[in-house]
This record gives structure tokens, C-alpha cells and sequence, in this order.
């Protein structure tokens, strides 16, 4: 899925054992967020310990070892975990929830809900479940069972800033512009230092014609995170919109020397007759 989509999953599981000296670091390496090498090295000496550990602890250390890998890109490596905590303790739903975001970012949707349907069956509460449900919804092409599943996020954690730009983002695409602009501005009132939903504002008035409307908002997503490429690439499109021909090229070219891969920037500065 999308990583702009999904709420970083931030777990403090601590292993319960009594130990001290070497075992203590052990359990407190497998236990610390700090340093990923360190907590892998750490859970893998409580899993290879055994059945000397109880079932619940070689669960937390597969699941705490699943996140370490999670956080370093090895995604398949992370599944392995998440399936080996889950075999430990079939009731843990985070461990549902962060498998189902890793078969997200395999672009496994399918899998990924299963998960997520796993998680609110254990946990009718767990808004992380709900959104990321949403989001890979949302990558299937399903528009309105991702709004159910934000709208269910936002009941849960009305505070939950980023289930209302994700939802916005659903009701742009589905040209509820209205309704889109009231999530960004929403997100904006929880969060003002929240760049991405000011993008998305402007780049929603930009998208229907509005691009005057944008333009502060553009400037603004700009001041609060210069090196946002997609940030540049919104406020160039809107000044190239408004005739502000050098500075649009200012930002357009920019945004591909931060991101070379962004097209719109690359297609909007051959419109203006720029070689990108």
C-alpha cells in the first residue's frame, strides 16, 4: 500500500521474564525500539532458547523481531514472523494488523484484508486495523468501502488526523469535492503543521479548477517541508495554471531534481516548452 497511507504501528510489548545479566539485555535488547540490528539480534536468542521460554514470550519475541524487520524494508522476512507469533498466540491482533500492512506493501490485497478482518474480529476497536483495511481497499479500486472503513476510523479516534486526508482523498477521486475539501480542512484544524493535507487542498482546487484557491495552501505545504517533492510539484502546477511561468519552472525542475520519477512535474514543464 501506499506508505503515505498507512499510520506508522508503534508497539511497546515487553517480554515479562524475570532474568538478570546477559539474559536481562537479551529480553531488553528483543524489547528496545532504538536500535533494529540490536533488537533482532535479541528476539532470535529468546526464539532459540526455545521451549525454555513460554509460549507467550517466543510470541512477543517473533512478533517484536517481525516489527524489527518491518522498519528495515525485508517485508518477506517480517510475514515469517508475523506468522509464527500469530501460530504462538492466534489472539494477538497487532500481529494480524502489521502482517496485513506487510502484504500491503507486497501489494498482497487480498491477504492484507483477510488480515485486517482477522484484527476487527478480535478487536472491534482497533482503528489502526479499520484504516489500513481502508487503505487497501482503496488500492483494489473499492472507493466506498474505504470511506466505511475511514468514516469507522474517525468514530473510533476522532483525532486520527491522517484517516481524514486518506478520506478525502477517496471522495476527490470519486469527485465529491465538497466533502474532500472538508476532511483536508479537518485534518488542517488537528493538526496545522500537517503539509500533506494543505497539498491536498490545494491540489484538489487545482484539480477542478480552482488553482487560485490552491495557491495558498500550495505556498504553505512548500514553507513547512521545502524538500516536498510532490509539494513543489502542486505549487508549480498551480503557478504555471496562474501564468507565473518562472516560477512554476522553478518548482517543477526542483521537484525532479528530488524526484526524477514524478511525471507530472516532467509533462508540465514540456507543456511550458522546458526540456526536463
Amino acid at each position: 500500500m501506499d506508505a503515505r497511507m498507512i499510520r506508522p504501528l508503534v508497539f511497546a510489548l515487553v517480554l515479562a521474564l524475570s532474568a538478570t545479566g546477559a539474559w536481562a539485555d537479551m529480553y531488553s535488547d528483543c524489547s528496545q525500539s532504538r536500535d533494529l540490528d540490536r533488537r533482532i539480534r535479541g528476539c532470535t536468542q529468546v526464539i532459540e532458547r526455545g521451549k525454555q521460554e513460554s509460549q507467550k514470550d517466543r510470541a512477543i519475541a517473533y512478533a517484536n523481531r517481525g516489527y524489527a524487520y518491518h522498519d528495515k524494508g525485508e517485508v518477506d522476512r517480517a510475514i515469517a514472523d508475523y506468522t509464527k507469533a500469530i501460530a504462538l498466540n492466534p489472539k494477538d491482533a497487532i500481529a494480524y494488523t502489521s502482517r496485513g500492512v506487510a502484504y500491503g506493501m507486497k501489494s498482497e490485497y487480498d491477504r492484507a484484508i483477510a488480515d485486517f478482518n482477522k484484527a476487527i474480529a478480535l478487536d472491534p476497536n482497533d482503528a489502526d486495523a479499520y484504516y489500513n483495511r481502508g487503505s487497501a481497499y482503496k488500492k483494489k479500486g473499492d472507493k466506498e468501502q474505504a470511506i466505511a472503513d475511514y468514516t469507522q476510523v474517525i468514530a473510533l479516534d476522532p483525532n486520527f488526523t491522517i484517516a481524514y486526508t486518506s478520506r478525502g482523498h477517496t471522495y476527490d477521486e470519486k469527485g465529491e469535492v465538497d466533502r474532500a475539501i472538508a476532511d483536508y480542512t479537518q485534518a488542517i484544524a488537528l493538526d496545522p503543521n500537517f503539509a500533506d493535507a494543505y497539498n491536498s487542498r490545494a491540489w484538489t482546487y487545482f484539480k477542478w479548477g480552482k488553482p487560485e484557491l490552491g495557491l495558498p495552501d500550495a505556498e504553505h505545504a512548500v514553507e513547512l517541508a521545502p524538500d516536498g517533492a510532490s509539494f513543489l510539484d502542486t505549487r508549480g502546477q498551480i503557478y504555471a495554471a496562474l501564468g507565473r511561468r518562472e516560477e512554476a519552472i522553478a518548482d517543477l525542475q526542483k521537484a525532479l531534481s528530488i524526484d526524477p520519477d514524478i511525471k507530472d512535474s516532467r509533462e508540465a514543464l514540456q507543456r511550458l516548452g522546458v526540456t526536463p
